[in-house]
């Protein structure tokens, strides 16, 4: 019978914040935390990403929102919210007492509003690090998204990262043609970490009344069939730069959270597989430390960017 090692370091490091274990859950998936605690114990995830925060309380996109596809789901919540001093004053007094890690998801439609609603969760005890949203549009500049635009990707990270004091992780578009660009731009105007990627733009349509099966016609399109498209972007931007990097889109196993890690992540965010499990995070996390030991890991964190590659593949 061969020697399992005594135990599994689980601990991984996201620029300055220290996490007790990868396994991070991802914004509106995990509602405000607090629904799933019946099921979910917080304070043995790495980490929690609230739901999107707007400097107003936002009431969403008509309904229905989300519509079940072939290997994942189109979802068009409309970043429905209570809005940053609700949450502060609502939610996060209990999520402190949970001791959740706690990361802000923050976003807005011009940079201004991303700075104030990071000045408001500034004076608040509990937040963890902030993750910027920027797969928005920007009202001020016709409508295109922050996180398309490299320029734009550029300044509203240095406007949030002057107002931050905390960690500034930056949530990428996949919606890109070279990752890198943006990727390299929210890293020089001072982005901690990124998180790759957003849902990718997708349509539903009903055959029987020719209409489309979500209320705001398109959507995002999230789980299982997004994860070998977004994990060449990890890979990709792993290549130009530093700072690390969150994985996100697909993942419902351990194996899943160590396929990431090889491509270049240094953590990974669990979002759809929440609605098929409330407990995904939780069994993810148990699958994990059962694979790393069945497997003689001993410190997961050096699994990162592990992948090897053919001569062939890399000219």
């Amino acid at each position: 019978m061969s020697q399992r090692p005594a135990g599994v370091d689980l601990r991984v490091s996201v620029g300055a914040l220290q996490l007790k274990n990868p396994i991070i859950a991802a914004s509106g998936t995990f509602g405000y935390g607090i629904e799933f605690t019946p099921m979910v114990d917080l304070n043995r995830l790495g980490a929690m990403v609230v739901k999107g925060l707007s400097l107003a309380p936002m009431a969403g996109a008509p309904p229905p929102r989300i519509c079940e596809t072939s290997s994942g789901m189109v979802n068009a919540i409309g970043l429905q919210n209570i809005g940053a001093r609700a949450f502060v004053a609502e939610k996060l007094p209990e999520l402190r007492r949970r001791n959740a890690t706690v990361v802000a998801n923050v976003f807005g439609c011009t940079i201004s509003d991303y700075v104030e609603v990071i000045r408001i969760l500034e004076d608040a005890e509990g937040v963890a690090a902030y993750e910027l949203n920027i797969s928005c549009p920007n009202v001020e500049h016709g409508g295109a998204e922050f996180g398309v635009d490299p320029v734009l990707t550029a300044q509203v990270v240095q406007a949030a990262r002057k107002a931050a004091r905390r960690p500034l992780w930056v949530k990428l578009s996949p919606n890109v043609n070279r990752i890198g660009l943006t990727a390299s731009a929210a890293e020089s105007s001072g982005a901690d970490a990124l998180v790759i990627a957003n849902t990718y733009p997708a349509l539903c349509i009903d055959a029987h009344n020719r209409r489309s099966r979500l209320g705001s016609t398109t959507g995002g399109l999230s789980g299982p069939a997004i994860k070998p498209i977004t994990m060449r972007l990890v890979y990709e931007a792993s290549k130009v730069i530093k700072i690390p990097i969150i994985g996100l889109g697909g993942i419902e196993s351990p194996i899943d959270v160590i396929e990431y890690m090889l491509a270049g992540a240094s953590a990974v965010e669990i979002g759809t597989a929440n609605f098929v499990d409330p407990r995904a995070t939780e069994e993810v996390l148990k699958g994990l430390e059962r694979w790393c030991e069945d497997n003689k890991i001993t410190v997961i964190s050096k699994l990162r960017g592990g992948i090897e590659v053919a001569e062939t593949a890399s000219r």
